[in-house]
């Protein structure tokens, strides 16, 4: 097995290089960066093809051991398939298949990733990160305190998914008020004195500011164990990127085959897994960045200017999870784009961002070539699209998505390319966001049965205002009690 070590997206090039277990918990790096593996694994022709049969004849458990175990070389091959089958399996998840795909219509497919147990696509990562988390705290005798933030769905799959694990207490903050009744009711119902529900005084990004501001207190980070579980954990951009190979091996026939994948986004962690995926040599001719009303990753793939917003001018839309104005993953991508020049990413996110509020790379030789070399094209959805398309999704095909969904079939209508399946990352089931279904077909979703009255349960959440001590008091009071 190849030698496997992580490098900070805004790390010297001496630094010293992690293994996968060292980064497993810490979510970002001690310089404020983002790790990555030194390099991408390539995979060739008879990889792929050794997937293909992998996935037919085993599974995909059995898949994402082999994906997965291409960035770790510090857990036993046979302790890695263990716990890829614990995560991956019918009593976790509704569909044997785990991410099932299928056709829609005009060259666009859906992979259907909302089996998990809360119904979104953050459980494909949550569920393998819960076990890989237990695992490794097992080995090192310690405890981790998860401070995390979610515009929806990733709160509600990282409490499934960490909720009775030994050695583990999880502080989710979320932006009151923004969320669907729902996805609300999905984690403040959850009672257990491990799980701390935080309602912040803000939008998302002041809650992931404010995760980053508390993390960046090395002192306080180590104090109190803490660790991360949003997208800017390395685990959880792996295991999401094993059901873009299972996508795209369950839409083709020949290891050669090119397949698009069309992404809805606000905070670049769903797209950055494809784009590891791509790296990698999967057969992946576009990633097609669909966003909302909230639009900030698609000014940047149209112009170059990377500017985010405050909480003033980001949006509240009929598809929440994606209301985000600052993308943590788009410093992974940015790195990748500069020709991993750490110099420069420390510049633009170090220096010009928090000066400014932008940078722009619009004139530059790599701007002008990333959908060449990455294959990255872009566009937005508004409300009225979403609508439109759940009801017309509904009506021509009898699928009924929900409106994130939704923001990703309509951007992908504009990419289609003949003989190239457009495949749209799913993002939930239509129950979390009933409102907006009745709106587009004039009656309520179906709602699986786990779910029925979880709406009038007890609500177990703490109010916080936007400020990091007030966090960090928060979290002493738990901790040390």
């Amino acid at each position: 097995m190849a030698v496997v070590r992580y490098l900070s997206t805004r790390g010297e090039r001496d630094q010293e290089r992690p293994g996968f277990g060292d980064i497993l918990l810490a979510g970002l790096a001690g310089d404020g960066g983002l790790y990555l593996p030194e390099r991408y694994p390539r995979v060739d022709a008879s990889t792929l093809a050794d997937w293909r049969r992998t996935l037919l004849q085993d599974g995909y458990a059995a898949l994402a051991a082999k994906v997965i175990g291409l960035f770790v070389d510090d857990i036993p091959s046979e302790d890695l398939r263990a716990l890829c089958h614990r995560a991956y399996n019918a009593q976790v998840f509704s569909s044997a298949e785990i991410v099932p795909v299928s056709e829609l219509g005009n060259g666009i497919w859906l992979s259907h990733l909302s089996t998990g147990p809360t119904a979104a696509f953050k459980d494909l990562a949550m569920q393998l990160l819960g076990q890989l988390f237990e695992y490794q705290l097992a080995r090192t005798g310690t405890v981790l305190n998860i401070l995390g933030a979610t515009s929806g769905d990733t709160g509600s799959a990282a409490e499934y998914a960490m909720q009775g694990r030994a050695g583990i207490r999880v502080f989710m903050l979320t932006p009151a008020g923004r969320m669907t009744p729902f996805q609300q009711a999905q984690m403040f119902s959850i009672d257990d004195p491990a799980i701390v529900n935080v309602a912040v005084d803000g939008v998302f990004d002041d809650c992931q500011d404010l995760v980053k501001a508390v993390a960046g207190d090395a002192a306080f980070k180590e104090q109190y164990r803490l660790g991360a579980v949003n997208s800017i954990n390395w685990a959880r951009l792996v295991a999401q990127v094993v059901y873009y190979v299972a996508s795209w091996l369950r839409a083709t026939t020949a290891d050669d085959q090119q397949v698009s994948f069309t992404v809805p986004t606000g905070n670049f962690g769903n797209i950055c897994a494809g784009h590891i995926a791509r790296e990698m040599g999967v057969p992946i001719a576009r990633l097609v960045l669909a966003t909302n009303e909230n639009n900030v990753l698609d000014e940047f793939f149209r112009t170059g200017v990377y500017r985010v917003r405050g909480a003033a001018e980001t949006h509240a839309t009929s598809s929440p999870s994606m209301d985000i104005s600052k993308a943590s993953n788009f410093e992974r991508f940015i790195f990748d784009l500069l020709g991993r020049d750490a110099d420069r990413v420390r510049h633009l996110f170090g220096e010009l961002l928090p000066s400014q509020g932008y940078f722009d790379l619009s004139d530059t030789p790599e701007f002008a070539a990333i959908s060449e070399r990455f294959g990255f094209v872009s566009s937005s959805s508004t409300h009225a699209d979403r609508v439109a398309t759940i009801a017309r999704t509904w009506r021509e095909y009898g699928v009924l998505i929900d409106p994130h969904t939704a923001d990703g079939v309509k951007v992908a209508g504009e990419f289609v390319q003949p003989g190239v399946p457009m495949i749209v990352t799913e993002t939930a089931l239509p129950v979390k966001f009933a409102e907006t279904i009745v709106e587009a077909i004039g009656v309520e979703p179906e709602r699986p049965a786990r779910f029925d009255g979880i709406e009038d349960l007890p609500r177990h959440v703490v109010d916080l205002p936007n400020d990091a001590e007030a966090l960090k008091s928060l979290i002493r009071s738990h901790v040390d009690a």
